[in-house]
């Protein structure tokens, strides 16, 4: 008997299929070490050594691997194909060996790209050992993290407010959105006008743009007023005289290659474009489509590892995409030879394959009934790019015609039309708002001859408004984070969704907005630790850890070149720079008031402008010019305070509006301002109270005692009044999935129990 761990239990059942009887196959649920969450974990005085212990929800699961452990003879670790795979399993390994747990049974490191039967069996034939270069750059990209973590974060408390945190890659992401911000502020919009032609041929319409008056080009802003807008219509009316004369007809025919199959960071982008998935949706769904999904004959691996940066291909893939196109399609939409697209991955021993179905003839269509729609979605948008990938070039007609209406004067008319589709026929790449829009694509234009005449039915001045740039998307901030090189494909996911937890950005229109602190923090880090915001600072540093886990430097040099210039820098922080230095930011005006300087200031409900003279002058005033003055406080008619008897007003708070009494600080009563809806079920904790319906500060519903705070009792999923059949507890909840559909689930951790709930019975409860 032999022992296989992975890291989910849903990849163990796929691959428990493919072993046989001979193989148990457990999983570790992820990492089953941390660093410990104190100061002193990673000691830079005793070579960065690092102080783990095991994460106290997976001490049961390392417990089972332990137990079937004894009854087998042989370990194999077969963690995922990546840095923190590779950690896993030395985790796992040292783990066991500490525990006394190993004995002298031999332990084997397997890896595969996609959960196939074929794959699978050939890595447990040819297994290796655990890859300590990869182990060390894991180790020190953890150290890192840690170190910039433990010592930030403290200083951000003293300096700014307490609760806040830095993070080594999640900063210089942040800098990106406020940087975007403040080009946003200081755009100033300008006006300016284009002159476009109706013209029609044979009943067909086009349209033709100035481009040359007076014998002058014309540029953007050549027109910036109506007054002359009009005044060039009334001369080109005068001019044409109802007729367009061609001069000029161009004709080109431009080749579109398809884009290379996906990446992780490519993917993220896409379905962010395509399906409005979140960076961490998607890569949560391609983790299902990888670890296996039952498509009728029992589970399989759908795509491949998702964790990539390599655009490549395996040979037996190409052979069975070509093939399935000269079935399905034609010979004239295959390539002569196979498309071999080239990788910016430096970082060969992770470079694996791209992301690609595990089978090409596995087709959407034939496994969309066993599948949840995002997970069918997703298949589809990875099957479709990867079809294409192989698929014949396609070919576009382009024609721009030059019309004359007088002398000095021309007008350009462009168009398109697909003559050969080629990949088109299959999938077509999605675009950010920065490239724009290919307006001419498919639009066709008349066949026309020079010296021509083309009749004019009317001159339109339109008017225009720059735009500033716009703010990050989650496809457009992806893109610049790989760009900069800011962290790595496998990290994008957690770097926006940290930004987020922490405050510093919200989601607006879907599009990333830094919040007053974000900004707050922004400035502090960029000011005083300039280097580590740095984006070429932190894409060598990405560089140098690549080069750890190639085994061409090593990871506790690198960190003594890190550790010391950034702890100089942190102790000098702490003790040269005021809490006010940070937190007001001085502008070029003087207070109304009292004479003494202006600041923009941190305050509990964001930045405002302040007295720098306070608390000796209490001026202030909103950022926002534009924004309207706070009304008088809203009062509450026919009630009083319940503990002094003062009226009760509508007041704004950090976490949106709420009921207080109008004598506060003498009297701090507050409440709700709309009742919460009350559930009816007994809390577990306490007994007392009842589970009330509540929305939290980022709008999300959750249930909690009516007796807060002296009961600190919450779930995110509805209460139900009936007890856990398992652990006894109390009170089950109610949570839908769209993969699983209605399930009763304990709440406990310990406990796990869960149960489908009928579609009657789903019905009938709502």
């Amino acid at each position: 008997m032999n022992l296989v761990i992975v890291e989910s239990p849903a990849k163990a059942k796929t691959i428990k299929k493919y072993l046989g009887p001979s193989f148990e196959v457990v999983a570790s649920y992820g990492h089953v070490r941390d660093l410990v969450p104190k100061e002193g974990a990673v000691d830079p005085t005793q070579g960065f050594a690092m102080k783990y212990q095991i994460i106290e929800r997976n001490e049961k699961h390392v417990q089972t691997i332990a137990k079937k452990l004894k009854e087998c003879e042989a370990l194999y670790l077969a963690t995922d194909p990546d840095r923190e795979g590779e950690a896993i399993s030395w985790h796992i390994h040292e783990l066991l060996k500490s525990r006394r747990q190993l004995g002298d049974k031999p332990v084997h490191r397997v890896v595969f790209n996609e959960i196939t039967k074929r794959a699978v069996q050939d890595a447990i034939a040819h297994p290796r050992q655990i890859s300590y270069d990869l182990v060390n750059a894991q180790q020190a990209r953890r150290a890192l993290d840690y170190l910039v973590g433990f010592n930030l974060s403290p200083l951000l408390w003293r300096k700014i407010r307490r609760g806040l945190s830095a993070g080594r890659v999640q900063s210089p992401a942040l800098r990106l959105i406020c940087e975007r911000e403040t080009e946003i502020d200081a755009f100033v919009q300008r006006e300016y006008w284009t002159i476009e032609a109706d013209a029609i041929k044979a009943e067909r319409a086009l349209i033709a743009r100035l481009t040359q008056f007076g014998g002058e080009k014309v540029e953007q802003f050549t027109i910036t007023d109506e007054a002359r807008a009009t005044a060039v219509k009334t001369a080109l009316e005068i001019a044409a005289n109802g007729w367009l004369t061609v001069e000029q007809v161009e004709r080109k025919q431009r080749k579109r290659q398809p884009a290379p199959p996906f990446i992780t960071s490519t993917l993220q982008q896409e379905a962010a474009r395509k399906l409005g998935f979140t960076a961490q949706r998607t890569m949560r769904i391609a983790q299902q489509l990888y670890e296996g999904v039952d498509v009728g004959s029992g589970a399989v691996g759908l795509i491949t590892y998702m964790r990539t940066d390599s655009v490549n291909l395996a040979q037996e893939a190409i052979a069975e995409i070509r093939d399935y196109i000269l079935e399905r399609y034609s010979a004239a939409e295959l390539p002569e030879t196979p498309r071999l697209f080239k990788t910016k991955a430096k970082n060969a021993q992770e470079a694996h394959e791209a992301i690609r179905p595990t089978s090409i003839r596995r087709d959407p269509a034939s496994v969309k009934a066993h599948l949840a729609v995002e997970q069918f979605k997703l298949y589809e948008l990875i099957w479709k790019r990867t079809l294409a990938c192989q698929m014949a070039h396609a070919l576009i007609n382009q024609v721009a015609v030059d019309f004359s209406a007088g002398a000095g004067t021309l007008l350009r008319a462009t168009g398109s039309m697909v003559v050969e589709p080629g990949f088109m026929r299959v999938y077509l790449e999605g675009r950010d708002d920065a490239q724009g829009a290919d307006d001419d694509e498919d639009r066709m234009l008349p066949e026309m001859q020079i010296g021509e005449r083309i009749a004019l039915l009317a001159i339109r001045p339109e008017q225009h408004f720059t735009e500033p740039p716009p703010r990050y998307s989650e496809a457009s901030l992806v893109k610049a984070l790989e760009e900069f090189g800011i962290g790595r494909p496998s990290t994008y996911a957690s770097i926006i969704s940290t930004l987020q937890d922490r405050e510093y950005v919200i989601l607006d229109k879907k599009r990333f907005v830094p919040t007053d602190v974000g900004r707050v923090v922004n400035r502090f880090l960029t000011e005083y630790f300039t280097a580590y915001v740095d984006y070429d600072f932190t894409a060598r540093l990405e560089d140098d850890l690549d080069a750890v886990s190639r085994g061409e430097a090593e990871w506790i040099p690198l960190l003594e070149r890190f550790w010391q210039p950034f702890k100089e820098r942190v102790d000098h922080t702490q003790e040269h720079v005021k809490r006010s230095d940070v937190t007001q930011e001085r502008i070029e005006e003087a207070c109304p008031k009292c004479g003494g300087p202006l600041a923009i200031r941190l305050g509990r409900n964001g930045r405002f402008i302040g007295c720098t003279q306070y608390p000796e002058c209490d001026y202030t005033r909103d950022l926002d010019p534009n924004k309207p003055e706070r009304n008088a406080p809203e009062i509450i008619e026919g009630r009083a305070c319940p503990l002094c008897g003062s009226t009760l007003e509508i007041k704004h708070g950090r976490y949106g509006k709420f009921i207080g009494c109008s004598a506060y600080p003498k009297c701090k009563h507050i409440e709700p301002l709309d009742k919460p809806e009350d559930t009816g079920v007994t809390c577990p904790k306490c007994g007392q109270g009842t589970l009330q319906k509540k929305k939290s500060r980022r709008g999300k519903l959750f249930y909690s005692c009516s007796t807060y705070p002296k009961c600190d009792y919450a779930v995110w999923d509805t209460p139900l009044a009936e007890a856990c059949p398992h652990c006894n507890w109390p009170v089950l909840t109610l949570k839908v999935t769209k993969s699983q559909g209605a399930m009763k689930v304990c709440p406990q951790k310990d406990c796990g129990y869960r149960e489908p709930i009928a579609e009657s019975e789903t019905a009938a409860g709502d």
